[in-house]
């Protein structure tokens, strides 16, 4: 892209930002408090105990009672009050009730209702019903709080909702919720929450809060993909990034993630674009959301055009941010997974812009919508991820987990390392019994066998596969995932939080 060209896109795209000034950073605990563990999303929790050898114990907790009230799209975080001998599971579930239960008995002891959810008869379009929270939230540690949105219903019109919770009571926040759509509008943007979903996960940066938006399914309406950003402790639009083109939705699971420095969105297609507009593209955004459409703010695939035209987002999974071990220093990278069955490593400091990617492998003859989880093997990275059609090391495709080996090199290369069979669309995690040892990806058949799944993390070979019926869990939603903590592993279905636990060592 030459000269004139670049500066016509970047004022196209900076039309949608508006920012203002930055608070104070807060302290950030990545042990339960955001999803997929921390806010790079890698899924990778540390379990003293769990090894391969004992990872055949692990065994639904039928003591825990874990009820909530509705089906739970977002992830289940972790809290422990300080000086509590154990913590507490934050749920937050469709009918826009969020609950705190006891972690070894699966008690309530707090439940707080937001406001009624939306009936998506009431909606042009979408598949979840009714839709209320399903993004999952962010805690804020430090400060005892967890943040959150709400779809509510007000009189029959959807309102997009962002609450401050405290933590220890549910109580709602002095000055929350701020109303996302009026808040853009005294800005002089334009949102509209009836085609807009909120489905990624939130995040915390430098004490600022972010949120990220997309569209529903079936692609209605004229949304586009935002990061907005919020001012803490008391809540205030500070700056928004928002897709020129129509749609380019920000709608994986993992939201935006971080590297303590940026933050990381992927978008979706885009409709109607002659010239890039922010869609099919992996954004590196400032925290103070003050972004430049240069080779430095984001990355997207020469043949971007042709991903819109076929609906094949690069945004159905959230950027992940990985430092490749090297003999000199770490290589900062992000991997993206693409619709097209691509996985993409780009230079995290400096994208490229519209360019070739510094390594691009085909892993999969069908879509990759899915959350990763990443983990260090010696001088080597692996990453696991759900796959249909996978192409295994055999070169034959295969549905299951996927496992991905990235080397050092120039440029770094990615190929399989191993594939695992499972019915399902859940999302993977790693846990590993210290920094590093005994690798176990765990992955329950969301929409399939319903069962939970683990396999060792060097090999593919299966630790545990299920119980039969008795270990079945109703309601898995697509994408599901698995939270680790307190020595036990949390999955979230239709109106209950189930626990597996290690039998007791000899």
């Amino acid at each position: 892209m030459r000269g004139s060209a670049r500066v016509i896109l970047a004022a196209l795209l900076l039309a949608g930002l508006s920012c203002v000034a930055a608070v104070p950073a807060a302290a950030q605990d990545g042990s339960g408090a955001f999803y997929h563990a921390a806010a790079d999303r890698d899924g990778h929790y540390v379990v003293p105990g769990l090894t391969w050898a004992r990872a055949g114990s692990m065994r639904l907790q039928a003591g825990f009672d874990g009820r909530v009230d509705g089906p739970v799209d977002a992830q289940p975080l972790h809290w422990r009050p300080p000086g509590a001998a154990h913590g507490w599971l934050i749920v937050a579930t469709a009918r826009n009730t969020v609950a705190a239960l006891d972690t070894i008995t699966g008690r309530e002891i707090w439940r707080r209702t937001l406001g009624a959810p939306v009936a998506a008869a009431t909606l042009p379009c979408g598949d979840i019903d009714p839709v209320g929270i399903t993004g999952t939230p962010v805690i804020d540690a430090a400060a005892g709080r967890v943040y959150l949105d709400a779809l509510v219903d007000r009189q029959g019109q959807a309102a997009h909702l962002l609450f401050g919770l405290a933590l220890r009571t549910g109580e709602v926040l002095p000055g929350w919720p701020l109303d996302i759509a009026v808040a853009l509008g005294a800005r002089g943007m334009a949102f509209d929450p009836a085609v807009q979903e909120q489905r990624g996960a939130l995040a915390l940066l430098d004490g600022r809060l972010y949120v990220p938006f997309g569209g529903y399914f079936g692609d209605c309406g004229a949304y586009h993909g935002w990061v907005v950003g919020i001012t803490l402790p008391l809540p205030a639009v500070f700056g928004a990034w928002a897709t020129h083109a129509r749609k380019g939705g920000i709608w994986a699971p993992g939201g935006i993630a971080s590297d303590g420095h940026a933050l990381f969105a992927a978008t979706g297609n885009t409709a109607g674009a002659a010239q890039w507009g922010g869609g099919e593209a992996v954004l590196r955004l400032p925290p103070d959301l003050r972004w430049q459409a240069d080779a430095a703010g984001f990355f997207a695939p020469t043949d971007w055009a042709a991903l819109d035209a076929h609906d094949l987002d690069l945004g159905g999974t959230a950027p992940l941010p990985l430092d490749l071990p090297d003999a000199s220093q770490p290589l900062p990278l992000l991997l993206a997974l693409g619709k097209d069955g691509n996985a993409y490593l780009i230079d995290r400091l400096h994208p490229g812009g519209i360019a070739a990617p510094l390594a691009r492998a085909h892993v999969a003859d069908s879509s990759l919508i899915t959350a990763p989880a990443a983990w260090r093997e010696g001088r080597e990275l692996m990453v696991a991820l759900q796959a249909r059609r996978g192409l295994c090391p055999s070169g034959a495709p295969a549905d299951g987990v996927l496992a991905l080996r990235i080397t050092p090199g120039t440029p770094p290369a990615i190929r399989p390392a191993w594939c695992a069979p499972f019915a399902g669309r859940g999302a993977p995690i790693v846990t590993t019994a210290t920094a590093g040892a005994d690798p176990i990806v765990w992955v329950v058949g969301a929409e399939g066998d319903l069962q939970l799944h683990g396999f060792r993390g060097d090999t593919g070979a299966p630790v545990f596969g299920g119980g039969g019926a008795a270990e079945r869990m109703a309601g898995l939603h697509r994408f599901a995932t698995v939270l680790a903590a307190e020595g036990r592993l949390y999955v979230a279905g239709d109106g209950r939080i189930y626990a597996f636990g290690m039998a007791a060592a000899p």
